[in-house]
């Protein structure tokens, strides 16, 4: 996915009942939360594309939660160090035919858990360029320009990759052996030990038909550079798993496109429909009563709820093969919401910072969901039962 552009406290898995009467306005729509799963603060990526390494490990830091593990604020440059080492390694193997670029996917961070460990943000901020926030343009210059040639060698030193982990020591800092934590030493390995998260509890879902349903394959996106493995299932029942996860406490790594005129920087994600109010017979009756300009001018600038599509397999498909839909960011649904005319919506924490109407929350609907989402990753138990069955997963 890229982007063109500590003290330990128990609480409970959702926000109080309270909490599910609030309601948050901006630019025409009125929110009403249904269900709301706690999570970390927003974090800000900045000019970095590492938002899989943000929402990624904002799912997991949402999964301590869940687990009474207290909140920590994990470090996403430890997890984009960590991968850009091995996708140089795979780049320099390939000589060149596979992907190298500040993308990636949410394998790099289960994966980049489970190989590597993690460490506390307070820990590893990865600033160590003269800056205070992640500015990533001359890092990745300056590591392409030095993977490049050496796809280009014909014999390899035993020098080149402790030159390319220089760099990234210049740039982020060095690894840290070991660390103190709220009064502890850990090394990277312990620490993810202490936190109790299984990588192998984390599956991969997606919806597509080039592939069987209920097999599993890797989504061909250049980002998934690791070949990663995701289970294949129907349009229905790969929203079914958002649906239940949500419901149930946990939170929905979400890979999705977000180059939509309907994905906006006002926290709205919407897939509307401009024919849905051309006359009788119209599925979108409630929209009737809307002018034809008023509509029209509602979809140009979002400045209310619209008439959506009602997306299919087929859709999604055709977007994805002629490359509509792309692997363009990372982010994490954690909750569930109602506009004012009871339309559903999924909260989602983005990684753009807080700047924003709704505080770096935006609101994705059910048809942007179902039509832009490239793959999700859950917690295996929140799989409804049936599909994990089908799925053959214990």
């Amino acid at each position: 996915m890229k982007r063109y552009f500590i003290s330990l406290l128990i609480i409970s898995l959702c926000f109080p009942t309270f909490a599910q009467e609030e309601k948050k306005e901006a630019e025409g729509f009125e929110f009403t939360t249904v269900k709301e799963i706690q999570i970390t603060p927003v974090q800000n990526q900045n000019s970095s594309g590492t938002c899989w390494s943000f929402s990624g490990l904002g799912m997991i830091e949402a999964e301590l939660l869940r687990m009474n593990k207290g909140e920590h604020i994990l470090a996403p440059m430890y997890i984009a160090r960590v991968n850009y080492e091995g996708k140089a390694k795979k780049y320099v193997r390939m000589h060149g035919e596979t992907t190298f670029a500040a993308g990636g996917s949410f394998a790099d961070v289960i994966d980049g858990i489970k190989e590597y460990g993690i460490v506390p943000m307070e820990v590893y901020q990865g600033l160590n360029y003269g800056d205070t926030i992640h500015r990533h343009g001359e890092l990745d210059d300056v590591l392409k320009g030095y993977v490049n040639p050496l796809t280009r060698s014909r014999k390899l030193s035993t020098a080149w990759f402790e030159g390319f982990k220089g760099i990234l020591d210049a740039y982020l800092g060095e690894v840290p052996e070991t660390f103190v934590y709220q009064g502890k030493e850990y090394t990277p390995h312990s620490f993810a030990q202490s936190l109790g998260i299984v990588p192998d509890d984390y599956v991969s879902i997606t919806s597509f038909t080039h592939h069987p349903f209920y097999s599993s394959f890797a989504i061909e996106v250049p980002d998934n550079w690791r070949w990663a493995l995701s289970y294949n299932l129907p349009l229905d029942e790969m929203m079914a798993v958002v649906d239940n996860a949500l419901e149930n406490g946990y939170t929905v790594a979400w890979a999705s496109d977000v180059s939509e005129k309907g994905f906006n920087r006002k926290g709205i994600a919407v897939m509307p429909d401009v024919k849905a109010n051309e006359g009788p017979g119209s599925d979108q009756a409630h929209w009737l009563g809307i002018s034809q300009k008023e509509m029209e001018a509602r979809i140009a600038n979002l400045t209310g709820p619209v008439p959506e599509l009602s997306i299919t397999q087929e859709m999604r498909q055709e977007a994805f093969d002629n490359f509509e839909t792309t692997d363009d960011h990372g982010m994490l649904l954690y909750g569930i919401a109602k506009d004012q005319n009871g339309s559903k919506y999924y909260m989602v924490k983005n990684s753009w910072g807080t700047d924003s109407p709704y505080k770096g929350t935006w609101y994705a609907s059910v048809p942007f969901v179902s039509y832009k989402t490239t793959n999700i990753v859950v917690h295996k138990d929140a799989l409804p039962k049936d599909i994990k069955k089908k799925l053959n997963i214990k």
